[in-house]
């Protein structure tokens, strides 16, 4: 081949000198791309594998600098991103007829996509498909600061595809924020109350330890209850397994009962199985 990879890895530790190093790399022309891919697919060639994948990451740089403006860090779209790449280069078929350059934008930002959607909240802001694809076009829909008008959801839901009301929701889930529960150390008027200082704390209100104390009273009626319905031998043996102080074994209760510790194990089994039925009635 006449261009060879001039460097054997990227550099870490410095996102310039790894951005800088990835675009001095050569690309590869049609020929050896085509080449290195037929072996990779053929012969499972590690090292055709990473021939294809280096000069290519200058495209992951690209594309990740398009997501700058979601408040995550540059390295770890790269990052992200680079997995993208590496998935598409051990999907690509040279016999497509397609650059693995263009195979790969897919790869990419599906990597990209996911990190953002896991990442930009606390709370995942976007599940189904509509949401998905609402998160990533919002906005650019947006033509001024502000809540969008009756005019504006409607032409979005109308050029995305989706309901009115979705459109409407995603706006609301992407104009929120994550607050910290407790107060930050410094805070001033202009800071929002956090959760903290006012939501009552009502573990030690009387009803509150009130309603605990009957829960587990009952909770222990259904259990005692649901124990009288088992035969003694499996009483016994739960009894000694879960309830004793001093929790017994399967082969000392194997010896106990002159059976195997497989057959103990069954009978608890059975026995835990018979009380689940009892306890939910």
């Amino acid at each position: 081949m006449s261009n060879e990879l001039t460097l054997t890895s990227l550099p870490t530790g410095s996102i310039d000198a790894y951005i800088s190093a990835a675009y001095q790399l050569p690309m590869l022309s049609a020929e050896e791309e085509h080449a290195l891919a037929v072996k990779l697919r053929d012969e499972q060639d590690l090292e055709a594998a990473r021939m294809l994948l280096f000069p290519h990451i200058r495209f992951v740089i690209r594309i990740a600098r398009g997501y700058s403006g979601y408040g995550l860090g540059l390295p770890d779209l790269i990052q992200e991103g680079t997995v993208g790449l590496m998935k598409a280069v051990k999907r690509f078929d040279p016999d497509f007829g397609v650059r693995l350059a263009s195979f790969a934008v897919h790869w990419i930002k599906a990597e990209i996509h996911e990190y953002i959607l896991r990442n930009w909240r606390i709370v995942k802001v976007a599940t189904t498909k509509a949401q998905r694809k609402l998160f990533f076009n919002l906005r650019s829909s947006k033509k001024r600061l502000g809540w969008f008008s009756q005019e504006e959801v409607q032409g979005v839901a109308k050029d995305l595809g989706v309901e009115e009301k979705t459109v409407l929701e995603m706006e609301a889930r992407m104009a929120n924020y994550d607050m910290a529960f407790d107060a930050p150390e410094i805070a001033d008027e202009s800071t929002p109350a956090s959760p903290a200082g006012y939501l009552p704390d009502m573990r030690m209100e009387p009803f509150q330890q009130l309603e605990v104390v009957d829960s587990e009273a009952h909770a222990r009626k259904q259990l005692f209850n649901a124990m009288e319905q088992l035969d003694e031998r499996s009483r016994t043996i739960l009894t000694a397994r879960w309830l004793s102080e001093k929790k017994a074994t399967l082969h000392e209760l194997a010896n106990r009962f002159s059976v195997s510790a497989e057959r103990i194990r069954q009978i608890e089994k059975q026995a835990m199985n018979k009380l689940k039925v009892q306890i939910a009635i």
